[in-house]
């Protein structure tokens, strides 16, 4: 529950109130945006709160506990305010937001009642609808290893070690073309054999899908040319001569991290645990009948 302060608090119980909500989003590209359901801008914080952005709010339920907030903010779509092909593009996926009560007369008059992140983004036509999920929302995710012949550690992070910015495990290619919105036609360069980046991520460095990526689906020869394949089309699709980030991907295999990565010593699954047809497996007839 937000605290009220005092001032803010005084204002209130004066019975005619002048207060309105405000919101800060800030991309994980670094862009912060303000909006406001008052009629004029608004700033405190270092931000400016845009009116005029068609933004607002349903009602905030906030529980005890580790159950998620349940809010929801609605929005019209505005070349000035939010734009369609951000949306697209998942520029505000997980985005962090804060949300105030303001007393717009004297903005220093104001509480905030909800911090938390951006989650899941509905769009239908001009309108769209954006779930906010609070901080309680990280309480829930599992934490600790499990027992799995696997790896459980994400590819270059702190326990795997690998340096995927190596010249070995990643590389940097000019598009030449994109087929069905998310076949990447590359050219065919030495020293990554085909199916090296499958399983692995893909990054647009310029024009107008940079800073935006995917994860490889397939990656192969054809033709005289390195096809790579995305799970999912990009939100804005590339342009011919654009720079393709690709790097390596890992099956989680120990095998593939002894062959291709040379890791085997950070390893950080359990290769000998027998599977789960083992666990169930049965007797033969002819070994039940000779015992």
């Amino acid at each position: 529950m937000s605290v009220v302060s005092g001032d803010l608090a005084a204002h209130l119980a004066g019975g005619v109130t002048t207060t309105c909500q405000c919101w800060a989003v800030e991309r994980r590209d670094g862009v912060v945006m303000g909006f406001t359901d008052h009629d004029r801008d608004l700033a405190f914080e270092g931000v400016t709160f845009r009116a005029g952005t068609g933004l607002t709010a349903g009602a905030l339920q906030q529980v005890a506990g580790l159950a998620v907030d349940n809010a929801e903010v609605v929005g019209a779509l505005s070349d000035a305010g939010i734009r369609e092909e951000d949306l697209r593009a998942g520029r505000f996926d997980g985005a962090g937001v804060r949300q105030w009560l303001v007393n717009w007369q004297e903005v220093g008059q104001r509480t905030l009642c909800f911090a938390g992140t951006l989650g899941e983004v509905v769009q239908a036509g001009a309108e769209f609808r954006v779930e906010l999920r609070g901080l309680s929302e990280a309480m829930n995710r599992t934490v600790g290893r499990v027992i799995q012949s696997g790896c459980d550690a994400v590819l270059g992070d702190r326990r795997c070690g690998v340096v995927l910015g190596a010249e070995a495990f990643s590389g940097s290619f000019p598009l030449l073309a994109v087929r069905e919105r998310r076949v990447l036609v590359l050219p065919l360069e030495a020293g990554f054999e085909g199916g090296w980046f499958e399983g692995g991520r893909c990054q647009f460095m310029d024009g107008p899908a940079a800073g935006l990526g995917g994860t490889v689906k397939r990656d192969g020869w054809e033709a005289g040319a390195r096809l790579v394949e995305l799970w999912e089309e990009p939100g804005v699709m590339p342009a011919p001569g654009d720079v393709v980030r690709l790097s390596a991907g890992c099956d989680r295999r120990a095998v593939t991290c002894r062959e291709k990565f040379q890791n085997f010593s950070n390893f950080r699954g359990f290769p000998h645990v027998p599977s789960e047809d083992w666990i169930t497996a049965m007797p033969s007839r002819s070994v039940a009948a000779g015992s």
